[in-house]
């Protein structure tokens, strides 16, 4: 709806942050403005309040003079009679957004109640690039029969972290593996970028992988590979990551 009338908004809140439109600070601003001319007539003051009130805490004057400056940019308009009915709609469909948004909320913070309970929780946290959500969401995947699988590699199979061998006669090839564990796979993408965001030995793992030819993809993928490998040797033998045992030093530095 708002691609077909306040086209605007849309660029502005999915250029500047991750959730787009989804955002608390987006959604705060939807509602004092739910149109272009609304937003044209709004000062820096009202914007301030409304990323305060989305929880914002710093930045917050740069930010509203920004998002303000911003939607003063030119648009196309629709009728006004057309605009402000569509400003309505859109007003209606931000209270089911922020009701749905509020229940997302409410059950991360059940998940996350619920996962600190078990008994892999503090293995699993341990771990870089895990916290309640991600560590919950792969423990969800994988569950906490150890014999579910008969050791790391089928792990690594049922995730689509480890590539497909294909060989024939004289060919051999090594494909990314497709049919996989999708729901871990997506939150194995996320480990793997948090890790090597947050923790060195991960980002050297990941640069390296990159400096032998691997692209953003496929580096992300084999760090989560390794990660999820050394998660799996941990739950077995009840033991937290050790970063001197999971990313040793190289020998020749060692030396």
């Amino acid at each position: 709806m708002l691609r077909e009338f306040y086209p605007t908004f849309l660029a502005v809140f999915t250029s500047r942050f991750t959730l787009g439109i989804a955002s608390p600070d987006a959604r705060a601003v939807l509602a004092i403005a739910p149109t272009a001319a609304a937003a044209a007539k709004l000062s820096v003051s009202p914007v301030a309040a409304a990323v305060r009130r989305a929880g914002r805490s710093r930045g917050i004057d740069q930010t509203a003079a920004e998002i303000k400056a911003e939607l003063r940019k030119p648009q196309l308009h629709q009728p006004v009679l057309v605009e402000n009915a569509m400003g309505k709609s859109a007003q209606a469909l931000l209270a089911v957004l922020d009701t749905a948004c509020a229940n997302v909320d409410e059950l991360g913070l059940a998940s996350a109640e619920l996962f600190q309970q078990h008994p892999d929780y503090a293995i699993i946290t341990n771990f870089p690039g895990l916290a309640d959500s991600t560590g919950a969401r792969v423990l969800a995947e994988i569950g906490d029969d150890r014999a579910r699988f008969t050791d790391a590699r089928a792990l690594k199979a049922y995730a689509g972290s480890a590539p497909v061998t294909r060989a024939s006669g004289r060919s051999l090839s090594v494909t990314h593996r497709h049919i996989k564990n999708n729901r871990l796979a997506s939150v194995g993408w996320m480990w793997a970028f948090w890790a090597s965001a947050t923790f060195e030995p991960a980002r050297q793992h990941y640069w390296q992988r990159r400096e032998h030819g691997d692209r953003h993809a496929a580096a992300n993928r084999h760090l989560f590979n390794k990660l999820l490998g050394q998660l799996h040797h941990c739950l077995h033998h009840g033991q937290t990551f050790d970063e001197a045992k999971a990313f040793p030093m190289p020998l020749c530095d060692a030396a």
